[in-house]
């Protein structure tokens, strides 16, 4: 089965994006941010830079992916993730179709790949998958011809959110080697905070690992990442804190004592902020819980990049949705 590249329609911009310094993109699929090199993650930051300013234009459009169908393959809930990849399909003139798992073939013992194979055959050209198991979206490339996107698969890996949290990053600091970077909360059951780690140490970065000790094992030192329990610590050389969200089951469960004590041991508020760098970045992939991991007056100051990130979340998806495409088709294994 023969695919077009995007590249038949593209936009100036997507031009632009396509061929910077002689580098090729060749990856039909984004499943992890392990896998990729510097230069791949550098590149898709530079497309992402491309398509900017597509957003602030008063028709938010370009034709890059006119004709070309998106399929949002949610199996768990989700409000940003899935809004913004809709968004970003839409802006590059893609179709978009949305997959509610609930409501679906799914309830009645479908597997995950007939449930591929049958939206395949609709002609549809890439699937956007988010999924409770680890390994998911792998799974789907041997199934499809399709291209494939990890929007979350389990505790694995959440890389276009590593994306969006490491380009702000960059754009905020204008660097990336050298800073050091605190990652705070529930680490262990964290795919955004692997990614980060894999993606922020091929660019350079020092990452710390900071949370409880029932959350936050010393195993990811052999991942790359210092491990510490003392938050106050670890933010007296930070340059960037990004806070990972607590699922409110570890609040009733036994992992911590209570909310409280978390919030004391490992809040982000406007007191603690005193003992830091006076320009450290402060990030959140949201949701936020406002009074547990991050005071409402922190979350909403100066130091914080929270909605930039959010924004970023456009363009960093729309380059990856373009550079996917630019790459051809992957036959099924």
């Amino acid at each position: 089965m023969t695919r077009k590249t995007a590249s038949q329609h593209p936009s100036a911009s997507a031009r632009q994006a396509g061929g910077d310094g002689g580098f090729t993109w060749t990856r039909p699929h984004l499943l992890g941010l392990e896998d990729l090199s510097k230069e791949e993650i550098l590149h898709i930051f530079r497309t992402a830079e491309s398509f900017q300013e597509i957003s602030t234009r008063s028709i938010k459009k370009v034709p890059a992916l006119r004709g070309r169908v998106v399929v949002n393959l949610f199996f768990e809930d989700s409000t940003r993730t899935r809004t913004s990849f809709s968004l970003a399909a839409q802006r590059l003139s893609a179709d978009v179709i949305d997959f509610a798992a609930a409501r679906s073939s799914v309830t009645k013992g479908e597997s995950l790949r007939d449930t591929v194979r049958n939206i395949e055959a609709m002609g549809v050209d890439v699937f956007v998958i988010r999924h409770p198991a680890g390994g998911a979206p792998h799974y789907i490339t041997r199934c499809t011809n399709c291209h494939v996107i990890n929007a979350g698969d389990g505790q694995h890996e959440h890389p276009t959110q590593g994306l969006i949290d490491i380009f702000t990053i960059r754009e905020r600091k204008g660097r990336i080697e050298g800073l050091n970077v605190v990652i705070v909360g529930d680490i262990s059951h964290s795919r955004v905070a692997r990614s980060n780690l894999w993606g922020l140490n091929k660019l350079g970065a020092n990452v710390t690992f900071v949370g409880p000790t029932t959350l936050v094992p010393r195993a990811f030192q052999e991942m790359g990442a210092k491990v510490t329990h003392d938050l106050d610590a670890a933010l007296k050389d930070a340059d960037v804190v990004n806070m990972l969200r607590i699922q409110r089951e570890r609040m009733t469960s036994q992992v911590f004592p209570s909310t409280e004590e978390y919030v004391r041991l490992f809040g982000l508020t406007r007191e603690r902020l005193k003992g830091t760098r006076p320009d450290l970045l402060i990030l959140h992939p949201g949701p936020i819980n406002r009074g547990v991991e991050l005071a409402s007056d922190v979350a909403d100051g100066p130091n914080s990049s929270i909605l930039r990130q959010v924004s970023n979340g456009l363009a960093i998806r729309m380059a990856v949705l373009y550079l996917v495409n630019q790459a051809g088709t992957a036959m099924p294994a």
